[in-house]
């Protein structure tokens, strides 16, 4: 494939033509350029024609893409927007927007810094750190994640390329872009790519199925287990022991016989203490049933695809995730599992003996400590907002030691108290952190504060 030349001018379907600016980046598939179209700038991908394996269907399947458009609107995917004229040799590409400024990709993310060119010509390379602004931050992450893939997948359609290089991630907001969109297609249409070793399902290794919503959601598990404990599933001492990774090492040990770093049943491939640091360290703090999760993405959910963890189970784990994160007066943030028990519901925070109560609403079990919040997910049906925050706990302004939770939302909430007493709580107004106590949020959802 010829490469494109600054200021050269490709003919774009739609009409008018794009004139490219410079190279943005390379990679398997082709070459992304800086266009300008329209009076806009674009990202332009260019493809090496040759890596393809039907080009006709593969340019098909794009114009499909760009017609029907990305899924709910399209907000967290870097979607195709135009297609190319072909080129005499066939050579084709397509437009879509930039990714704006403030996001960092997911593999800098992973490594943990990124390599930025000097504002001077001639000097160094500056090496900056890349980390979420809190754990919040990062789960929220996770949970925008998972919902673009379920949107993707209840559109009827599948990634079948999903690793590290599909994200864009704002480290301050937990925003998401979904890019490397092109090769997304109908479930069960493949146009020949296969994916990334060590993202790929084991099935996609081993040749015997082709990538689909059930591959897509082992993916998506290896994403969240590198989001979350900054190593691979798979690569423990029995990987290590390989002095390369040739092709028939990457499929043996992520096709024909995976196994996970953590399989209760399987201790050949533990983690190597000095190696991955990360995953023993990481692995400890999280809650069991988070452990649990990837233990079976990883041990059943490897031989069965249909076992594999759906996105809406997903989301309800990762809300739960947020709901258990604790930020102390004291300082202290962990998750509630790192709290001592004080009782059968409560909690109590070893630096400083600050107790931790806790209400149950739906299938959630939220510690209510200053500042913890609500959100709508959880005082509302079939919602899975979990950014609006609908409440708030805080300290009763008169009686300093007192504590309450805050009625954020636009409903007005019933409490019943333990006297079986009732009072509406109307947005701006509160109710005490009281054992027994009930808040009704309306329609059917109800929460109850165990001490």
């Amino acid at each position: 494939m010829r490469e494109l030349k600054i200021g050269e001018r490709i003919p774009v379907e739609a009409g008018g033509e794009a004139v490219v600016s410079r190279e943005l980046g390379r990679g398997g598939q082709g070459i992304v350029y800086l266009v300008r179209y329209n009076g806009r700038e674009y990202a332009l991908k260019w493809y090496f024609i040759s890596r393809i394996r039907n080009p006709e269907a593969f340019r098909n399947n794009l114009r499909r893409n760009i017609e029907e458009g990305a899924p709910e609107g399209g907000k967290q995917f870097i979607w195709p927007l135009f297609l190319t004229e072909q080129k005499k040799n066939g050579a084709f590409g397509y437009l879509m927007r930039l990714a704006p400024a403030g996001y960092d990709s997911f593999t800098d993310i992973y490594n943990g810094y990124k390599w930025e060119k000097p504002a001077v010509k001639g000097r160094p390379a500056i090496k900056r750190k890349v980390r979420f602004a809190s754990l919040d931050v990062m789960i929220t992450a996770a949970v925008n994640i998972v919902k673009a893939f379920r949107a993707l997948h209840l559109s009827g359609k599948s990634y079948q390329d999903l690793n590290d290089g599909g994200f864009f991630i704002d480290t301050r907001t937990g925003d998401v872009l979904v890019c490397d969109c092109d090769n997304v297609a109908p479930d069960g249409d493949n146009f020949g790519i296969g994916g990334m070793p060590g993202f790929m399902a084991p099935e996609v290794v081993r040749g015997i199925a082709k990538p689909g919503v059930l591959t897509d959601r082992y993916s998506l598990a290896v994403v969240l287990f590198k989001l979350f404990f900054r190593g691979d599933p798979l690569e423990g001492s029995k990987v290590l022991q390989c002095v390369v990774m040739t092709e028939e090492n990457d499929l043996i040990h992520y096709g024909r016989n995976p196994v996970f770093v953590y399989d209760p049943g399987d201790a050949s491939n533990r983690p190597v203490k000095g190696v991955h640091d990360n995953v023993i360290r990481l692995w400890q703090i999280y809650p069991d049933y988070i452990r649990q999760a990837f233990t079976l993405s990883f041990t059943y959910g490897i031989q069965e695809p249909n076992a594999r963890i759906i996105e809406k189970n997903w989301l309800q784990m990762l809300t739960q995730l947020k709901l258990d994160i604790i930020h102390c007066g004291c300082g202290r943030t962990a998750f509630s599992s790192a709290f001592e028990k004080k009782g059968e519901h409560s909690l109590i925070c070893q630096n400083c003996g600050s107790p931790v109560y806790m209400m149950s609403v739906k299938d959630y079990e939220i510690p209510l400590y200053p500042g913890a919040k609500l959100y709508r997910c959880v005082t509302e049906k079939n919602n899975d907002d979990f950014e609006t925050v609908t409440g708030t706990v805080i300290e009763n302004r008169l009686k300093k030691g007192l504590f309450g939770v805050k009625n954020m939302s636009r409903q007005t909430w019933q409490a019943l108290y333990p006297d079986h007493s009732t009072r509406e709580v109307g947005p701006g107004g509160g109710v005490p952190i009281w054992k027994e106590l009930e808040i009704d949020f309306g329609d059917g959802i109800s929460g109850k504060i165990l001490l």
